[in-house]
């Protein structure tokens, strides 16, 4: 497992190892829960010392009976004879544990040493004794002392306790806790795998085991590694106690202690046994389990009848008082357990409008569904406000395929009904979708549906948004600017009438923004319409302009904007749970990577991208893009089959909309010399961009027409576009230059004179573009232009960080798996000077552990 968010602790532990083993000596108390991570820390802390330092490594297991000094007896063999001896003779009765524990101590004076002893939460009491003994005296000893333990499962009456307080008075004892890891920490780990990296950390509370078992078994909905470990926790537990645990595990998460009294009666001192456990603990008010996963894996071993009388009495009970709005979901998830269905329909709606409106768009798409369940003899007008209700916190929540699926449905009731403004309504919402869905011909078609609908029934809010609608696609779409501004026109003057706050926000962004895109004037009052929403708690509307703003600033090729645009929205779509939003500002931030030449972050934020099983199929176009793009700039293989898919997850509209799947076929054409496929695919794309105005569509398209030996068509072209067009390629390169775009710039030098193509050579070389390396060698040998002599450093031109030679040694070392210490022994220098030279990697680098150093020599194989 990776050792992330460890750094600081384990830096902690090197610092009391220089200062112990040159004396004074020390003690570090390294503690944590089952599954934290101790052992691993433990296990770099002794990779890291220094080969003259001895590292002795004990531990405690969990035995019935213990085995008397059993951390000893693992340590014998590492140590003098005299200690062995002793030993011996305790273990034969014929020596007492005194004098073994004298041997021990003149052992460890006679070097410096790492000594560590694991698990003394499992220790016997002669451990303890010889831990006391040698704590006491560790001043006039040359070395650290670690000891590791369950801090979950240390409780009032534990042995260890009474050691610890013990220990509490000594001046040189640390004491080091290891907390569960970060949400960011675990998107990490999940990087890579198809799996929601929020749900992991919901289930596993951060716990290190448990994230590492649930990745290696996705499949499993309980890893059998983790119902392992949770049955051997709970099978020493009394009858009494193991009641409490299944009953806690059927009330759920966070339980009162007064709901548990009125279930079992007098349940204190069992509670008591479980908190000592590790497996639950409390704060007095309330008892939970650690993990979630934990709870899931207890439930599924209670009995089923067991289960079943539980929910009915806790219903029961909660339904007997007064409901607050925050017990809505537990009484929903009571109704179910007790085969309720007339209490889930009850509660369930409930539950799940008051999460949509608290912002938690996927536990309301979770209560809806549930409630889905139970509504097969409901009547059709409140099935279909159910099915509503659903598809849009399915949607929301990054659910796109089961809330377009579900809206269609509503779509088909309504109009049996003869329901024409919810009709309408549906409509609108489910041609919203259709697009990030990659179904852009069906979302302008189904929009026109809902307009046609609603506009039979007079002004409306309803109508009000399906024109706003409308212009949102419109603009997405690249239509003439009047296009979209009349669609905005006519959705702020029915939204005003009606009050609708959010509609002339959106519509006056979405114009600005079209007038942006077709103009180049607008972005100031684009930041304004997303202030105002913000300002104004709109949220859903305030997240999809933020996205929309990563989007377009990515389009126009600006560097700074799309890294700030990209880091608000991800903030605040984070903030809100909206998932689908958040999922394509990280997809096109990843195309804003792309354009300043960081090309292994931009492979890297395109993978996660593609990891999340939510990602919407627009989303997972781009980033298949961008992956595709670093592999032929790279000159790698796979590089269609990657674009390839690209195509297949969006129409053609969409394609061409998101502004980059078309130009990356095109750029894919040209970068392996394939003249006659860059004009026919480019030529190919300025068709469909006919009856449409976009300068930074059409720009470019054109641009490699040129590139590629032809004569490109009069069309829009953006600024530097328009400048390479017209000949002007240093002010194309310099315009590139001011946005932040290197590879850009280097393409517009092509057409240069010769000091213009030294510049772009060095650009490529710099960049790693092996492919327009050779493509502008062979330019240069056809102009009669000789490479100047030299160039950058091979290890500048392997990598854009700017490693040394011994720093990109050090990586390549990174990548065979190899310890600080391995790395000292093969480019004979210390392990100190090695850990130097690995920090200063993952600084450069931008990482956070010695994994995803490895993966920047490989990007395009993650």
């Amino acid at each position: 497992m990776d050792l992330l968010e460890r750094e600081v602790v384990l830096q902690a532990l090197v610092g009391h190892l220089q200062a112990a083993v040159s004396g004074p000596g020390r003690l570090a108390l390294l503690r944590g829960e089952a599954g934290i991570g101790r052992t691993t820390v433990v296990r770099h802390l002794a990779q890291l010392a220094d080969p003259h330092i001895r590292v002795l490594v004990g531990s405690c297991d969990p035995l019935t009976t213990p085995r008397p000094l059993g951390p000893l007896m693992d340590l014998a063999p590492d140590l003098g004879q005299a200690v062995r001896t002793a030993l011996a003779g305790v273990l034969a009765g014929s020596c007492r544990t005194d004098e073994v524990f004298d041997c021990l101590l003149a052992d460890l004076r006679t070097c410096p040493s790492l000594l560590v002893v694991e698990d003394v939460h499992w220790a016997d009491e002669a451990t303890l004794d010889l831990l006391r003994y040698l704590v006491r005296r560790l001043p006039s000893v040359p070395a650290l002392m670690v000891v590791t333990y369950r801090d979950d499962e240390i409780g009032r009456t534990h042995h260890v306790t009474g050691l610890l307080g013990t220990l509490a008075g000594y001046p040189w004892v640390y004491r080091h806790d290891l907390a569960p890891l970060s949400r960011r920490a675990v998107a990490r780990l999940a990087t890579g795998h198809a799996i929601d990296a929020e749900q992991l950390h919901h289930v596993s509370a951060g716990n290190p085991f448990i994230v590492t078992e649930v990745l290696a078994a996705p499949a499993d909905p309980i890893p059998a590694t983790v119902r392992e470990a949770v049955a051997g926790r709970l099978a020493g537990l009394s009858a009494a106690a193991r009641t409490v645990v299944d009953v806690l595990a059927v009330l759920g998460r966070r339980v009162s202690l007064q709901l548990l009294a009125s279930i079992l009666p007098a349940p204190e001192e069992a509670l008591d046994e479980a908190v000592a456990c590790g497996i639950v603990c409390t704060d007095g008010q309330r008892t939970e389990f650690r993990h979630e996963l934990t709870r899931l894996a207890v439930l599924d071993a209670v009995p089923a009848a067991s289960r079943l009388r539980v929910h009915r009495r806790v219903l029961e009970v909660m339904r007997s008082g007064p409901v607050a709005a925050q017990d809505l979901a537990l009484l929903a998830d009571h109704s179910e357990g007790a085969g309720d269905p007339t209490a889930v329909l009850e509660y369930a709606p409930a539950a799940a409008a008051h999460a949509a409106s608290s912002g938690a768009y996927r536990e309301a798409a979770a209560q809806y569904a549930r409630a889905l369940r139970y509504a097969d003899r409901l009547p059709p007008d409140r099935l279909a406000s159910l099915l509503e209700g659903h598809s849009r916190a399915c949607l929301l929540s990054s659910r796109l395929d089961e809330g377009i699926a579900t809206r269609r449905t509503a779509v088909r009731l309504r109009r049996e009904l003869g329901d024409q403004l919810r009709e309408g309504e549906d409509l609108r919402w489910l041609s919203c979708w259709l697009w990030p869905a990659g179904r852009g011909a069906e979302a302008r078609q189904t929009g026109l549906d809902a307009v046609r609908v609603l506009e039979g029934m007079g002004p409306s809010q309803e109508l009000a948004q399906a024109y706003l609608n409308l212009c949102q696609l419109a603009c997405y779409g690249h239509e003439r600017v009047e296009v979209t501004a009349a669609y905005a026109e006519k959705a702020i003057v029915v939204g005003e009438r009606f009050g609708d706050a959010a509609v002339p926000v959106q519509a006056r962004f979405h114009a600005a923004a079209a007038r942006m895109l077709g103009e180049g004037c607008g972005w100031e009052d684009c930041e304004h319409a997303l202030s105002s929403a913000m300002a104004q708690d709109l949220p859903v509307d305030s997240g999809l302009l933020a996205l929309v703003t990563c989007w377009f600033a990515a389009l126009r090729r600006d560097a700074a904007r799309t890294t700030a645009a990209v880091s608000r929205a991800e903030s605040y779509c984070l903030d809100r749970d909206l998932r689908s939003y958040l999922l394509c500002a990280r997809a096109w931030g990843s195309w804003g990577l792309l354009n300043q030449g960081l090309w292994i972050p931009a492979a890297d934020a395109a993978q996660a991208v593609l990891s999340h099983p939510g990602s919407p199929p627009v989303a997972r176009s781009v980033a298949l893009t961008v992956l595709g793009l670093v592999q032929a700039r790279q000159g790698k293989a796979r590089v269609w089959p990657l674009l390839e898919r690209a195509a297949s997850l969006a129409d053609s509209d969409c394609l061409l909309d998101t502004g980059l799947g078309w130009e990356a076929r095109v750029e894919a054409a040209w970068l392996v010399g394939d003249h006659e496929l860059v004009r026919t695919e480019a030529g190919r794309g300025l068709a469909a961009l006919a009856d449409r105005t976009h300068p930074w569509l059409s720009g470019p398209l054109a641009c490699w027409i040129q590139r590629a030996g032809g004569t490109p068509p009069q069309v829009p072209a953006a600024g530097p576009y328009a400048l390479e067009l017209a000949g002007d390629w240093a002010g194309a390169a310099a315009q590139w230059d001011r946005l932040g775009c290197p590879y850009d710039a280097a393409l517009a030098r092509l057409a240069g004179d010769t000091p213009a193509l030294h510049q772009a050579l060095t650009a490529f070389e710099a960049l790693g573009a092996r492919p327009a390396v050779v493509r502008t060698r062979a330019l240069m040998r056809t102009r009669g232009v000789r490479p100047a002599q030299g160039g950058p450093r091979s290890a500048t031109r392997a990598n854009p960080y700017g490693l040394t030679n011994r720093e990109l040694d050090v990586l390549k070392l990174l990548d065979e798996g190899l310890s600080d210490a391995e790395i000292a022994a093969r480019l004979y220098i210390t392990p100190k000077t090695a850990g130097h030279h690995v920090g200063a990697v993952l600084t450069k680098l931008g990482v956070h552990t010695r994994h995803e150093a490895a993966r920047k020599l490989h990007p395009s194989e993650h």
